[in-house]
């Protein structure tokens, strides 16, 4: 506030002055002027009620000659002193105006406003740098999850849009450059409640300015990054990033995946996407060669992924040094046909669409397509106006990377032990995959796969932690039972256990719970917020485990265990 008001005074600095001036010489011409009395005699008017009369007649051109009616030379001073007072008064009133009105002053407003929000929260957020296409999701479901989140971004027409979506909780927002540690302390950087930082600019630089900011003022604090270049990416690991995404890289090794696992590409869609693709599309994929149109980025890493599981490539590019020496490589974009049946086209089983322009990646496909009823198609999306044209392609896979980021770093936050699992099933074979993922159909059908994390202690499971510590056997299957009738199974079963460090996956229903074990659980959303009950309500639990409705305290118990003795 002290800053506001500096500038305030700083630019509001002439008018005042112009005003005290006329003022003051206003004030001084009737002391000087001589007036009459009542009786002719002379009067001079003294500084009071010369003060009185100049400060009234400043603000209405109403008013009584006081004390005494005024001479002929008085009532002049008075006409050029209401002149020179109304000038006066409307330069300073439109100055006023005028810095209410200036940019940089409203900025100020907005920031001391922006601070003020984010000192008074008092539960925990993640900072949140860069609102678009990935921000504004992941916002959303942090706030949906009961997670509070402020956010930083340097288009004010994004920060226009977080107050305009209707979320559920005020979200604190301010147009600024993330990139500037200033700024980043101002969102609360160093809060107390403050648990996790994630750069999400559609800027490598601004992003690693951000990850060096956080973990130099904060080490500890959970640290999340977008990078798209592999020099960033390196340099953010060199320091202790936590988790690094590349939508570019994450995508290549989805689709790779797709092509040469499908049915453990099916549990990983399953499990990081919300809308994950039905189990009948696993028999629509087959081996073969595929096309890559566009050699850049995105076209290197789907042709890295694909070259290490044996699969054989033609590349499409209009630029001949990036295909030099490459061999069945094609010159070209690949919106023509005669440039896709030199690339043997007829023959091929997918191609890929991975050029910087969205009209072109669409022609490609449309073109292939006609050639190829047969293909397997993967598009790159560049802009997320043009969702509405790319949801309609009628393409199977379609790389946009503000959602990739989104699903897998809120996958991170909300279930840490998911990537371990992820990271397990990527050394498993297709049989295991193919058991895993009927199962999760049978369990969900088609309907959304959510998956849950805990860890039993004082915070996550304290219900449980209690039971074990009176000295109870807890089986896991305890868990995976409705709180309203135990004779009923919830939709959910487990995905792994990890004890001391040792990972063991699909452990089975009878296993007995131990503290600080970690548990990974997979389906209906509904059936695992149920199975929060039994892990935070000790009642819940001792009627799951015993039918009985234990409706005395802790204290009750032990009492009554006293007396039985």
């Amino acid at each position: 506030m002290n800053d506001i008001l500096y500038v305030l005074l700083r630019r509001l600095r002439a008018p005042l002055i112009t005003l005290i001036v006329v003022y003051a010489v206003a004030v001084l011409g009737f002391t000087l002027i001589p007036g009459q009395d009542n009786d002719g005699n002379v009067w001079h008017m003294d500084f009071f009620h010369a003060f009185y009369f100049v400060s009234f007649m400043g603000s209405t051109i109403g008013f009584g000659e006081i004390p005494y009616a005024f001479t002929n030379a008085q009532r002049m001073w008075t006409m050029v002193t209401i002149y020179a007072s109304v000038v006066a008064w409307l330069y300073g009133i439109g100055t006023i105006l005028a810095v209410f009105q200036d940019s940089g002053f409203t900025r100020l407003l907005r920031l001391r406003r922006f601070v003020r929000e984010v000192n008074a929260l008092n539960e925990r957020f993640y900072l949140i740098c860069g609102y678009g296409v990935t921000g504004s999701y992941v916002v959303r479901e942090l706030i949906d999850n009961g997670v509070r989140a402020v956010v930083v971004d340097i288009d004010q027409d994004r920060i226009d849009a977080l107050e305009l979506d209707g979320l559920v909780v005020p979200v604190p927002g301010l147009c600024a450059d993330a990139s500037l540690p200033d700024i980043l302390d101002y969102a609360g950087l160093q809060h107390k409640h403050c648990v996790g930082v994630l750069a999400l600019t559609n800027s490598d630089k601004v992003n690693l300015a951000v990850a060096i900011a956080s973990k130099v003022l904060m080490p500890k604090r959970r640290m999340i990054s977008r990078s798209e270049n592999d020099v960033t990416t390196a340099n953010l690991a060199s320091f202790g990033t936590d988790m690094i995404v590349d939508p570019f890289r994450s995508y290549a090794e989805y689709v790779a995946l797709a092509a040469h696992s499908p049915h453990r590409h099916l549990v990983y869609d399953w499990l990081m996407n919300p809308d994950h693709r039905t189990l009948a599309s696993v028999y629509r994929r087959s081996k073969g060669r595929w096309i890559i149109c566009g050699y850049g980025r995105f076209g290197r890493n789907i042709a890295r992924n694909l070259r290490q599981e044996g699969t054989e490539l033609t590349v499409i590019d209009p630029n001949p040094e990036s295909i030099s020496g490459m061999s069945g490589s094609v010159l070209g974009i690949g919106t023509e046909a005669i440039t896709l049946q030199q690339a043997g086209i007829e023959d091929a089983v997918g191609i890929v669409a991975g050029t910087a322009n969205d009209a072109d990646n669409l022609s490609i496909i449309m073109t292939a397509r006609e050639l190829n009823p047969k293909l397997t198609t993967v598009v790159r999306q560049n802009l997320s106006a043009n969702e509405l044209v790319f949801a309609h392609s009628r393409c199977d896979f379609i790389m946009q990377p503000g959602k990739i980021i989104a699903s897998q770093i809120l996958a991170q936050l909300k279930t840490p032990l998911l990537s371990v699992f992820i990271d397990h099933l990527m050394q498993q074979d297709e049989v295991w995959a193919h058991t895993l993922v009927n199962r999760m159909s049978a369990m969900v059908g088609d309907e959304a796969l959510d998956s849950r994390s805990i860890r039993i202690d004082e915070i996550e499971a304290p219900a449980i932690l209690g039971k074990l510590e009176e000295g109870t056997e807890v089986k896991l299957i305890a868990l995976m039972k409705n709180p309203h009738d135990r004779r009923d199974t919830l939709d959910f079963f487990p995905l792994m256990l990890r004890r001391n460090g040792e990972l063991k996956s699909l452990p089975g229903e009878l296993t007995l719970l131990q503290p600080k074990d970690e548990l990974l659980f997979c389906g209906r959303k509904s059936a695992l917020d149920k199975f929060e009950w039994a892990t935070h309500n000790y009642n819940t639990l001792h009627y799951i485990l015993t039918g009985e409705d234990a409706t005395q305290s802790r204290i009750q118990r032990w009492i009554s265990a006293k007396t039985e003795r």
